[in-house]
């Protein structure tokens, strides 16, 4: 058989980084991740049952079924709406912030 490359496994490998700087921006990914996923659990389901009983029903009038349909539609735009601001705040996350003024 013919070895192509003679170069050992050993020098193959890349030297570890020291990660203990990535602290900070680990713990905000995972509170923007939290946050994110307390909004998406509780908005539409507030929404939900708000709308369609203090909006649909009390306010305009639908009937029980009526007020079920468009209530489960203010639910889900609520989700998407939740859906664009998280890939949005991800998107912008490690873009750095421009500063005015002097800089050294």
């Amino acid at each position: 058989m013919d070895r192509f490359d003679k170069t050992p496994l050993n020098a193959m490998q890349t030297p570890l980084q020291d990660l203990r700087g990535t602290d900070r921006s680990l713990v905000s990914v995972l509170k923007t991740l939290l946050f994110f996923t307390i909004m998406m659990i509780t908005l539409p389901i507030g929404l939900y049952f708000t709308t369609k009983a203090y909006v649909f029903e009390a306010s305009l009038g639908f009937s029980s079924n009526d007020s079920n349909f468009y209530a489960a539609i203010v639910a889900v735009v609520a989700v998407h709406m939740v859906l664009g601001l998280f890939v949005y705040a991800a998107w912008n996350e490690g873009t750095p912030q421009l500063r005015e003024g002097k800089q050294d």
